[in-house]
C-alpha cells in the first residue's frame, strides 16, 4: 500500500455497483459502504449501476477511472472490463483475462492442475451431454461426498453438498439452472480458510466456521453463527506457506491488484485451493476488511488501496 496518491490524484471516481447479477443485492451493500469510505476521504466520487445506466454514461460523466464493485457475471468475469478497456476508462482489479479465468471454477482448476498446485479431484458436468446414468460412477470416483457447484457463480449460488447418486443427479439439474457447466467436487472435511491478497501482499488468513453443511450464501451474508478466527490458528510456518500458496494461485489465473483466494485444509494438514475471486465482498460481513483489520488496515485504507491499481503506474507491478 503505497499511499503516495492525494484524494485530487484519482480525479472523479465512479463505483460501479449492483448490475444485473445473482449477486446483485450483494454487489449494492459492498458499493455503498466503498463509496461512503472513498466520500470520508474527498474523494471525488459517484455510485453508477450499470443495471440502470448505459456505460457509455460514464464518458458523460468525465469519469478519471472506476472502482469495480460488481459481484458475479457482467462485473467480475471480464465483461465489465472489456467495455470499460473499449472505452478507455481505467479500473481496478483484475483485467479481462483474469476476471474471465477467476470466474470460472473449472477454467481456474485446470490452470492450477498444469501449473502442479493443489486442488481437489473433479469432474465435470456438461448440460449437453449430462447421463443421469453416471451419478453413480461420479459419486464412487469422488468420494461419496460430492460438492455441486455451478462453474461460473459466485456466493455460493447454485451449490450443494451431496451423499448419494440420486441427490447428485437433483443437484446438478439445479445447477444447470444457473450454468451450462457444472462442477462436481471431491468433498475436503476440514477447515475452511481464505486469503486475501492487496497490492501483491498476503493479508492474514482467515479461518470460517459454520454450522451450516458448509459456507454457504446465508452463512456468507445472513446467519449470525458463522465465525471468522484471524489469526486463524494456523502455525507460522503454515500460514507463510497458504500464503505462498494463494499468491501463485492468484497470479497464474493472471489476477491482479487485489482479490482473495479460498482454500480447504486436508486431514495431513496441507491446503487445496477451491477458487479464486477477483472483486469480494466489503460488506460489513466481509473477509478482505477482516483480514485488513488484522494487518493494520482500516477500511478507509483498504478502499484507498483497492483504488490504487486502478492508477497507471501500479498496473504492472501484480501478476
Amino acid at each position: 500500500m503505497n499511499g503516495r496518491y492525494q484524494s485530487a490524484d484519482f480525479g472523479r471516481v465512479a463505483v460501479l455497483l449492483g448490475g444485473n447479477s445473482a449477486e446483485r443485492e450483494v454487489s449494492l451493500r459492498s458499493g455503498q459502504a466503498v463509496l461512503a469510505s472513498l466520500l470520508r476521504q474527498s474523494v471525488d466520487a459517484f455510485a453508477f449501476d450499470p443495471a440502470e445506466s448505459q456505460l457509455t454514461d460514464l464518458i458523460k460523466e468525465k469519469v478519471d477511472r472506476v472502482l469495480i464493485m460488481l459481484h458475479g457475471r457482467g462485473g467480475e468475469d471480464g465483461t465489465v472490463q472489456g467495455a470499460l478497456e473499449w472505452l478507455g476508462v481505467p479500473y481496478t482489479g483484475s483485467g479481462v483475462l483474469g476476471s474471465a479465468l477467476a470466474m470460472d471454477k473449472i477454467r481456474s482448476k485446470q490452470i492450477w492442475e498444469s501449473r502442479g498446485l493443489p486442488t481437489a479431484k473433479y469432474q465435470i458436468a456438461d448440460k449437453t451431454s449430462f447421463e443421469a446414468g453416471s451419478c453413480s460412477a461420479i459419486m464412487k470416483k469422488l468420494g461419496n461426498k460430492v460438492m455441486v457447484k455451478p462453474a461460473r457463480e459466485g456466493s455460493s449460488i447454485g451449490m450443494a453438498k451431496v451423499t448419494s447418486a440420486k441427490q447428485l443427479e437433483t443437484a446438478i439439474q439445479d445447477a444447470f439452472n444457473y450454468d451450462n457447466q457444472v462442477l462436481l467436487e471431491q468433498f475436503i472435511d476440514g477447515p475452511e480458510y481464505t486469503v486475501s491478497l492487496v497490492q501483491g501482499r498476503a493479508l492474514p488468513s482467515i479461518r470460517m466456521s459454520t454450522p451450516h453443511t458448509f459456507y454457504d450464501y446465508a452463512a456468507k451474508y445472513h446467519d449470525n453463527t458463522t465465525e471468522y478466527f484471524c489469526p486463524s490458528g494456523l502455525s507460522d510456518s503454515q500460514e507463510a506457506e497458504l500464503a505462498t500458496l494463494c499468491s501463485e494461485a492468484f497470479y497464474a489465473l493472471s489476477g491482479k491488484g487485489w482479490g482473495r483466494v479460498d482454500v480447504m485444509q486436508q486431514s495431513d494438514g496441507s491446503f487445496c485451493l477451491l477458487e479464486s475471486n477477483t472483486v469480494p465482498g466489503m460488506t460489513e460481513k466481509s473477509l478482505v476488511p477482516k483480514a485488513a483489520k488484522v494487518a493494520g488496515m482500516n477500511f478507509d485504507s483498504l478502499t484507498r488501496a483497492i483504488l490504487e491499481t486502478s492508477m497507471p503506474d501500479e498496473l504492472a507491478d501484480f501478476g
